[in-house]
């Protein structure tokens, strides 16, 4: 777990620069594409956002691919003879624990791995919306009573036959040390959806997503579910803050949106610890990043959403009151004049 000095230490003040203040409170407009932002001094060193030129030339339109990848999305749901309607996994209510076995693991750094759990049927779906979580449970044989503990999954929510968990591994926690020490063809119990923020097309114009370490997986739904509907139109600012450059987790997922969308998603960056030739922001997230890169508060229809380590919520939001409680507003996003009818807490 990111401790909560690493992303609470002071730093200096940050110089704002009107580009991103124009992002962030303008509506979408022709971007050039050798366009670089720059913000820095201080602590937080330089922050660069490129397009990827080669990229850009390389693929199909935005639209183009987005309308695309929706209709296979939307064909893939509704069956064929071929294909077999999509069955739920997981239904809520009084449904009870689901097993499911690992089929795959992968290492992604050196306290992370991504875990497949393969669903009961390859046809089916997990029955996740957007936003929501899933509670797994484990007892050991030590163990008194099971610990619980609720992820959010990686995967789409259409995808047929597993669900996908990026999982960080924390020092004396009990699930996640129990999930990296799992092989195939080991089993692990999961109950759900756990509802979280409901989301639909367009609710909100511009959504900011402030998050640390692996509360960076709800923000990952939120975006998979309004980049792949090519009618959500809706803007999304990142900023993440993370230890090191190799703790950044979904990182390329994340650089391909900002490529693909420019005028419409954009990421910022803080490490605590970062290499020397880092050039984003250096550590913490603080007041001055988050006044420049954030619309103002007296914007109309945006939605600040809040996930990461107590140290974040503290010094961000305030935590929450209990697991569906939000509990007072405080923090940096009140004292910049955001409200609490703006700010949603995972």
């Amino acid at each position: 777990m990111i401790a909560a000095r690493h992303l609470c230490r002071a730093t200096p003040q940050l110089k704002q620069i009107s580009s991103v203040r124009r992002y962030a409170t303008e509506g979408s407009s022709p971007v050039g594409m050798n366009k670089w932002i720059k913000y820095g001094g201080g602590a937080f060193g330089t922050l660069f956002v490129g397009f990827g030129i080669v990229r850009y030339f390389a693929s199909p339109p935005p639209e183009e691919r987005q309308r695309k990848m929706h209709e296979i999305r939307e064909a893939m749901k509704q069956g064929s003879d071929s294909i077999k309607p999509a069955q739920k996994t997981f239904k809520g209510g009084e449904q009870g624990w689901v097993d499911l076995k690992l089929e795959g693991v992968e290492e992604i750094n050196h306290n992370t791995k991504k875990f497949r759990f393969a669903l009961p049927d390859k046809d089916d779906v997990s029955g996740l919306e957007i936003a929501s979580a899933l509670l797994t449970k484990y007892k050991g044989p030590e163990m008194e009573k099971p610990v619980i503990r609720p992820y959010t999954p990686t995967s789409d929510e259409d995808a047929r036959g597993h669900i996908d968990f990026v999982i960080k591994r924390y020092p004396d926690g009990p699930m996640s040390e129990h999930l990296h020490s799992m092989e195939p063809p080991q089993r692990l119990e999961f109950k759900g959806p756990i509802p979280k923020y409901p989301w639909s097309p367009n609710k909100h114009d511009h959504i900011c997503l402030v998050a640390g370490g692996t509360g960076i997986t709800p923000m990952y739904q939120l975006c998979r579910a309004i980049f792949n509907n090519p009618s959500d139109k809706t803007k999304v600012t990142l900023v993440f803050g993370n230890v090191s450059e190799e703790d950044i987790l979904l990182k390329n997922e994340f650089e391909d949106l900002e490529n693909t969308y420019p005028q419409r998603f954009r990421a910022f960056y803080v490490l605590d610890k970062p290499a020397e030739k880092w050039m984003g922001g250096k550590g913490h997230i603080a007041a001055d990043l988050l006044k420049t890169v954030l619309p103002e508060p007296k914007t109309e229809n945006l939605k600040i959403f809040v996930c990461g380590p107590p140290g974040l919520y503290k010094a961000i939001s305030g935590m929450k009151k209990s697991p569906k409680e939000q509990g007072e507003l405080s923090g940096i996003l009140k004292e910049l004049g955001y409200t609490q009818d703006q700010v949603y807490k995972f």
